[in-house]
């Protein structure tokens, strides 16, 4: 695939060029800006030509220039691959600012394939090369640096009863280690249980059938006393420490934001253990109805209903997005 750096202008592209259209304000700062840094098109280059046998032969594919090009219109104003296709192929304007001019416009899969071959390296020295423009200008003074993510939907585990046990005993450890460093004399009294509540999902988790008929029960109720322990245990460091002495008010602060989410989330707990009994009676075997209860990742519980389901044996509870 040839990678030419400069290609020979046709005639349709001489007329394209009398029209006079001429770019936006924006359009034509970005064409001086990468005009002016033609080292970042040679870079782009040998990342096209990285790989290949004989890359001076073959079918013209998508130049140096037009790969940088189509790469900032399609950041700048936040397009997909489909619509920065269909934007150049149909703009006078857009054609001019790619290069493409006169050309066919490959598919939207072509850009993705030359967008992809570029390195983290080139990406970096084109954003370098970006902040230092910014800074020469006065925009910006390039000690900061601003980031965004980009969520991606996944699955996550359907919160049996084994699961959310689990997720109680992991925040709730969390929570007190938290306030046992923020303490001046740490937290007396409470011991970390994760390690058998996490043993004891597992092994739920992983029981066969065979396996379910004659353990479950057995691990299950284990995993109800370690929750119910650490629940016990937990208000008793919150009731300890309610008066604190010798810390300042920023840290007292700390300190009540913490024993608030540990008294909160021993309620929600106890409600996974027993969910007829109120609020501090932690610690009673009890399987979870078809209730809307609680989500232990948000500091609230659902006030929907859910749908339940059966789950290797033991009634599970799905809760509403």
């Amino acid at each position: 695939m040839s990678r030419t750096l400069n290609r020979q202008m046709s005639f349709a592209d001489l007329e394209l060029s009398r029209l006079g259209v001429h770019l936006d304000p924006v359009l034509q700062g970005i064409d001086a800006f990468l005009g002016q840094h033609s080292n970042l098109v040679e870079q782009i280059r040998l990342d096209l030509e990285r790989g290949l046998k004989n890359p001076g032969t073959g079918r013209n594919g998508i130049t140096p220039s037009q790969t940088l090009r189509s790469l900032t219109l399609m950041r700048v104003k936040n397009w997909d691959y489909r619509e920065l296709r269909e934007r150049i192929n149909d703009g006078y304007t857009l054609r001019g600012f790619t290069q493409f001019d006169a050309q066919l416009v490959p598919k939207h899969d072509a850009f993705n394939r030359a967008f992809n071959r570029l390195t983290p390296a080139t990406l970096e020295a084109i954003n370098q090369a970006v902040v230092q423009t910014a800074v020469q200008l006065g925009l910006e003074d390039g000690k900061k640096l601003r980031v965004d993510t980009t969520v991606v939907e996944t699955n996550i585990h359907y919160p049996t009863d084994g699961t959310l046990l689990w997720d109680s005993v992991r925040t709730i450890t969390r929570l007190v280690e938290d306030l046992h460093d923020k303490l001046p004399n740490g937290v007396q009294g409470f011991t970390n249980r994760t390690r058998s509540a996490r043993r004891r999902m597992q092994q739920i988790q992983r029981m066969t059938a065979q396996q379910r008929q004659q353990q479950q029960e057995s691990k299950y109720r284990e995993l109800l006393r370690i929750t119910g322990q650490v629940v016990q245990s937990a208000r008793q460091v919150v009731e300890q420490n309610k008066n604190i002495e010798g810390v300042d008010l920023l840290a007292g602060l700390a300190i009540d934001q913490l024993r608030r989410e540990i008294t909160s989330y021993c309620d929600l707990a106890d409600r996974v253990i027993d969910p007829d009994s109120p609020p501090g009676a932690a610690g009673r075997a009890g399987s979870q109805r078809a209730e809307g209860l609680l989500d232990l990742r948000t500091p609230h519980g659902s006030d929907q209903a859910g749908k339940s389901f059966e789950t290797g044996g033991i009634r599970s509870q799905s809760f509403p997005g």
